[in-house]
């Protein structure tokens, strides 16, 4: 299975449009019912129930979080998402620049199946201390 660049740059921008929208479900709403997600090795989020408390979780912690893409490349039905978040740490109010990729496996009808999230998580606790830079 394989996708054209253009329908994967519309994923990207429906996915960066779902989580600039601050509505944890329209994130979900862009997996399959079944999808998870890991982030750093974490524990999994599964299921579209499990994907929006992720997401709630992320826009808790950073209730201003910009998303914008660096990118979409894919391989057969695997594929990378770069991504860059901006936005203030709802706790310390410190400013954040944090930058990752997930990697997807997609349906043939452009659905996450499973997602492995990356981004450098002692770089992102530095920033909402304040001691980055």
């Amino acid at each position: 299975m394989s996708f054209s660049q253009a329908a994967l740059d519309e994923l990207a921008t429906r996915y960066t449009a779902a989580w600039n929208s601050r509505i944890p479900e329209e994130v979900a709403a862009c997996h399959a019912p079944n999808s998870q997600i890991v982030i750093n090795r974490g524990d999994p989020s599964v299921g579209h129930t499990g994907l929006a408390e992720m997401a709630a979780g992320f826009h808790a912690d950073v209730p201003d979080l910009l998303l914008t893409s660096g990118g979409i490349r894919a391989a057969g039905n695997h594929v990378i998402f770069l991504w860059t978040f901006t936005g203030h740490h709802a706790e310390t109010g410190n400013p954040l620049d944090v930058s990752g990729w997930e990697e997807w496996e997609l349906d043939e009808s452009l659905k996450i199946t499973s997602s492995q999230g990356w981004f450098d998580a002692e770089d992102y606790q530095m920033q909402v201390d304040g001691s980055a830079g």
